[in-house]
């Protein structure tokens, strides 16, 4: 007898995902000069819970390599097509906006650029040197994709040396077709091996909420911790369209703060687990705490 799947019921948002409204005078100065020189951050497009927070610690995320993506992952709504040529003037704009934010910790992610030759990777080293010319005091973490196993072009960002890097698995192994459709699950563990042979101080982010089981959880962490990452994150999926993969479960805070615990015995040497966690939470923290 063949069974038809059922359609999945939506599951109602816990208490425990609400968000206080950001605040603060340093919120407020930040605010006020992106909107007065329309800087783009992907804090705002992302619709991230912990902008105020972030922002009044002085650190803020920049997408560069435009907004239309050459991969359709699953959970993600950023819009997939073919992107426009990249811009040369993109870097200098970019750490214009670092500066004129006053950022203390600049976070800098792309889109995937399959369509190039380098992935966006020169463009990517063009922007941390700018950034640094520009903004001498601020540190950098550069959240990158997996330029298609392509490693020269990964060694363009080891050149350049970001105080992190981070490459985010996302998902456990069972539900990496699923959820990154174009990614594999043992192509970004390589990515993070071979940054941290570079020399790279490394993280890398899962989303808890899609299916996975706790034991396909505790080998992710472990197959992190084999190839030498610093500093994990693990954050609650959320839908962000009805288009996209549905939330299976919201994680409790009391499994997050037991996921943070296994993390910290395992070696790992920073861990924010929680369910308004998201990849570059408490970024600047992952630099000092570290040093």
């Amino acid at each position: 007898m063949e069974v038809k799947e059922t359609k999945r019921t939506k599951i109602a948002k816990p208490k425990w995902l609400r968000v206080k409204l950001p605040t603060g005078e340093s919120y407020r100065n930040v605010r006020n000069i992106v909107d007065e020189h329309k800087l783009h951050t992907i804090c705002e497009s992302g619709s991230c819970p912990n902008m105020g927070e972030c922002w009044g610690e002085g650190t803020a995320t920049f997408m560069i390599l435009g907004n239309i993506c050459t991969r359709s992952c699953g959970f993600c709504a950023v819009v997939t097509g073919k992107p426009l040529e990249a811009d040369p003037f993109e870097p200098g704009r970019v750490a214009n906006s670092v500066k004129l934010m006053g950022v203390k910790h600049a976070v800098l992610t792309s889109v995937d650029r399959d369509d190039l030759k380098d992935g966006g990777s020169e463009i990517w080293a063009q922007t941390v040197r700018a950034i640094r010319h520009q903004s001498p005091g601020t540190t950098l973490e550069t959240l990158i994709p997996d330029f298609a196993g392509k490693w020269e072009n990964l060694q363009n960002i080891i050149d350049v040396a970001p105080e992190i890097v981070s490459h985010n698995l996302e998902t456990v192994r069972r539900l990496t077709k699923q959820v990154r459709i174009q990614a594999k699950y043992d192509r970004s563990l390589e990515v993070l091996f071979r940054l941290k042979k570079g020399g790279m101080r490394t993280k890398s982010g899962v989303m808890l909420g899609l299916g996975e089981t706790h034991e396909e959880v505790l080998e992710a962490m472990e197959d992190l911790r084999s190839v030498g990452v610093d500093i994990l994150t693990l954050g609650q999926y959320l839908q962000p369209t009805p288009k996209h993969l549905p939330v299976a479960e919201f994680i409790t805070p009391e499994r997050f703060a037991e996921y943070k615990e296994v993390g910290l015995k395992m070696g790992f040497r920073y861990v924010e687990s929680g369910p308004l966690v998201r990849s570059s939470y408490h970024a600047e923290k992952h630099i000092f705490d570290l040093d």
